[in-house]
């Protein structure tokens, strides 16, 4: 069989290495864009005044960013490479990131939150895309390539954990969140950097031919069953609909976990802890879960994570004892991301290449649509009755929901 090279030798050692720098991508896009803002929620709450329904709408109007960004995302991607719009979308990011520590009023916060929601979603979605073609040229470690994209995520989360406290404890002034937004940046801008060396490794393979999986013959059977195929969203309507409850219910933990655990009487080193443990589990989780999402074709995978997503959910709000919390954190992190990557493996499995772009943007903006109510939704019960808690609550239940969608989704015949 003729294996894929590019002109300089290629291995699956080069190929964990460039998936690892590829997944700076989602590091920026998720790990810090997003998830660093559960850190300065309790901070910036407590120095604005702010209601939870205010702190959770500054995460509604990132994700109704992600939504915009979703849907522009095919259109660019006519006009542009990959590569070229994850890198430009990295740059924006890191510029709106830092944008956010020149302002006190909510009004030009939710701007910048929302223009960094735009940002994400066009790495995000260029990244997915660059991590299933490099799946595709080691078929049998696409399930761990494609996780390890996604698990850099949990990189972001974890800088974020050790760089956000020091940076409060440090800074001067009566603000001292604005430099967390800034160093936040300067991460940001770093990663964009490590990202420059996998986008022209794979623009090589992308003009080498020899880099390509050999075409069939012509008059040749065709031996790819997803060939032809066009993508769809009735034929992946369980999937989409019990991901876009994951986007409702992941989001309320990662928006306001943080602050459960400061209302608890957890203490601050306690909380880098989790926080950094919580992005840990995110990196593990791509080979942990590498094998099922090998195997699923249909939406078993999607249905099994959610399940364990709203367990984890649901811990900390029925009992604030601190080894609970703790594994809580685990088994969300652990998890979480590899909902997003059974997405792209489901496309993958279903569809030929030149679908791939619409099938994981269309995940992308059921994602992004569950996202925006999700935050909003539980900053107004947790303004309420029942507080946090009860919001976390709900999160665990539209997982659950989630669930019970996906399994109903089968493999395309």
């Amino acid at each position: 069989m003729q294996e894929c090279f590019s002109p300089e030798p290629w291995s699956r050692a080069q190929a964990l290495r460039v998936a690892l720098a590829l997944s700076m991508g989602a590091a920026v896009s998720l790990g810090i864009t997003r998830f660093a803002y559960a850190l300065l929620l309790p901070p910036m709450r407590e120095d604005l005044g702010w209601s939870y329904t205010l702190a959770g709408g500054m995460n509604t109007i990132n994700a109704l960013g992600y939504l915009l960004g979703a849907l522009a995302t095919p259109l660019l991607l006519r006009r542009l490479a990959p590569g070229t719009l994850l890198l430009g979308g990295a740059v924006l990011a890191t510029l709106f990131m830092g944008l956010c520590g020149f302002f006190l009023d909510a009004p030009s916060l939710l701007l910048q939150r929302l223009l960094a929601g735009v940002a994400s979603a066009l790495i995000f979605i260029a990244g997915g895309l660059m991590a299933a073609r490099l799946g595709a040229l080691d078929a049998p470690r696409s399930g761990l390539l494609l996780g390890l994209y996604y698990g850099g995520t949990g990189w972001g989360i974890s800088l974020s954990a050790l760089l956000v406290p020091a940076v409060l404890a440090a800074a001067p002034g009566p603000h001292a969140w604005t430099w967390a937004w800034w160093a936040l940046a300067l991460a940001c801008a770093v990663a964009t950097a490590v990202m420059v060396w996998p986008v022209r490794v794979l623009r090589r393979l992308d003009a080498t031919p020899s880099a390509r999986p050999p075409a069939a013959a012509p008059g040749a059977p065709q031996a790819d069953a997803r060939a032809g195929r066009v993508f769809r969203a009735r034929d992946f309507a369980p999937a989409l609909a019990g991901y876009a409850l994951f986007g409702v219910g992941y989001i309320g933990y990662m928006t306001f976990v943080i602050a459960l655990l400061r209302a608890q009487g957890v203490g601050g080193g306690a909380v880098t802890l989790f926080y950094a443990l919580l992005g840990l589990a995110v990196v593990l989780s791509s080979r942990i879960w590498a094998g099922l999402l090998d195997r699923s074709r249909g939406g078993g995978a999607l249905a099994r994570l959610n399940a364990l997503l709203g367990v984890a959910t649901v811990l900390p709000a029925l009992t604030a004892a601190w080894p609970v919390a703790l594994a809580s954190g685990l088994l969300f992190g652990g998890v979480f991301l590899s909902v997003v990557a059974s997405t792209t493996a489901l496309v993958r499995h279903n569809l030929p290449p030149g679908q791939w772009a619409a099938g994981i943007s269309a995940f992308t903006i059921v994602f992004a649509a569950g996202q925006i109510a999700g935050p909003t939704v539980v900053g107004w019960i947790a303004d309420g009755p029942g507080g946090l808690a009860r919001g976390l609550v709900f999160s665990a239940c539209a997982l659950w929901l989630g669930a019970l969608l996906a399994v109903r989704q089968r493999p395309l015949p």
